[in-house]
């Protein structure tokens, strides 16, 4: 057997419960003649960039869609979601004084985990994202299709193509993306908070300005490093894009540039950990309240058994309830070992909440968790490396609060995600502001709830 094919003796969870295993077969044998979405030394790259992230050097934004849909494949939220990443990082930069790696959530992440195979509310199968089935409520939809993963990945396909244009030409241009910035601070009720950061970061390009930079022409500043990442959910699918470079005879999944292991499937002897562990790429893994430090490290010593900087990432998912009681532990376990791994935090799996049976999320936890990530790391000398956020570049109604003060009588007005509940562009963009400020400030501490007037 094959050893990128043990995962297959192991047990393995998540997997939908294809119906027919000549389908299934057939699917998986397109996917292995495709090319790769992403190359080689592009992933290589990533992993580079990672490293100066936990050395400290430099800083991980990671977001996008929770679950991507095929008609939402469009050029006009492609376009939007990237331009919001851009916004954002370049407000980070700005606060942490260090480069921003950009890794999106996107050209891939068509499937998601899901809590049971039944829909208890309708007796289907569970919507499994559109890798798999459809999300309409009849049987026929929801019949698992092998048939998606390949419509998956030429979703894909197109969706890189689109996000190489726009990082490349000229659409990602430092002066365009902070008039953009510019429009939020002066339309918007959140924005006008951070006009004393968007002042002097206009005093700063002025100044590159001045000294003879031609921001237009600087490749640095005129284009922007771009990644992709999803959740290495599917098997199938990752295994059929699983290749090996005949240059160096590495062995790399080309579905994306970054692939991560979630909460649900980071059983050490399990399938998800096992394929993961033979792959190059850099590799990040979703770690709840529940996992103990020993968890942590078992997993951080299977999978950077190395010690390489920048191949993986603990992305931790706490809760802001837990995450100053349990991260602590976890953070000087790791460190203790020797490990160069990345800290990122993932303020927004354990801030769910429901009301009135639908899924929510309030900005003031998604904040708080991510304030409290910081303050553990500042209090251990240790460096919070980056965030991941669940958000798009559309006005959704989908999370509570932040500075347009969606209540939970405006859920109904624009819910449109096809799972979890996204940050819309202004609070992905307050939230960044935020963040940039507690860059900025260095402090551990936070101000009282009270104190902190969050939006206005």
């Amino acid at each position: 057997m094959d050893e990128l094919d043990v995962w297959r003796t192991l047990p393995v969870k998540q997997q939908p419960n294809w119906p027919d295993p000549a389908e299934l077969t057939a699917a998986r044998d397109r996917l292995a003649a495709l090319p790769p979405l992403v190359t080689a030394p592009e992933i290589r790259v990533l992993t580079e960039r990672l490293g100066s992230v936990a050395r400290g050097e430099a800083f991980l934004l990671q977001g996008g869609d929770c679950a991507e849909t095929f008609a939402a494949n469009t050029a006009d939220k492609i376009r939007d979601k990237v331009k919001t990443l851009l916004q954002m990082a370049v407000v980070l930069t700005y606060g942490a004084s260090v480069p921003v790696v950009k890794v999106a959530r996107i050209a891939g992440q068509y499937a998601k985990p899901r809590s049971a195979d039944i829909e208890a509310s309708t007796g289907l199968p569970s919507y499994r994202g559109d890798a798999v089935n459809d999300i309409a409520a009849t049987a026929v939809a929801r019949r698992p299709d092998p048939g998606r993963l390949v419509d998956a990945y030429h979703a894909s396909a197109v969706a890189l193509n689109l996000v190489r244009s726009f990082a490349t030409g000229g659409f990602a241009d430092l002066s365009k993306v902070h008039e953009w910035n510019k429009t939020f601070v002066r339309d918007s009720a959140a924005g006008r908070r951070y006009e004393i950061m968007a002042t002097d970061i206009e005093r700063a390009l002025s100044f590159m300005a001045a000294c003879g930079i031609d921001l237009e022409r600087t490749s640095n500043l005129h284009g922007v490093e771009l990644f992709t990442s999803h959740e290495a959910l599917l098997l199938d699918y990752e295994r059929a894009l699983t290749r090996t470079e005949d240059a160096t005879g590495a062995v790399y999944d080309v579905s994306a540039h970054m692939l991560w292991i979630g909460e649900r499937t980071r059983d050490l002897d399990g399938a998800h950990v096992d394929l993961m562990s033979r792959v190059g790429n850099p590799i990040g893994c979703k770690v709840g309240p529940n996992a103990s430090p020993d968890d942590v490290l078992a997993l951080v010593d299977r999978l950077d058994p190395e010690h390489i900087p920048g191949r993986f990432t603990v992305i931790t998912r706490m809760g802001a309830g837990r995450v100053r009681e349990v991260l602590p532990a976890i953070v000087e376990k790791v460190n203790s070992a020797g490990h160069p791994v990345v800290w990122s935090c993932d303020p927004m799996h354990g801030n769910t909440r429901d009301v009135n049976g639908v899924k929510t999320r309030h900005f003031d936890d998604v904040l708080d968790e991510v304030f409290g990530f910081f303050e553990v790391h500042r209090s251990l000398g240790t460096h919070p490396g980056g965030v991941h956020i669940e958000l798009t570049g559309d006005n959704v109604t989908e999370c509570l609060g932040g500075g347009e003060q969606i209540g939970e009588a405006d859920l109904a007005g624009r819910y449109e995600t096809a799972c979890d509940p996204r940050l819309n562009t202004g609070q992905a963009l307050e939230l960044a502001f935020l963040v940039a400020e507690r860059l900025q400030q260095g402090s551990p501490r936070l101000a009282p709830t009270g104190d902190r007037q969050v939006g206005r």
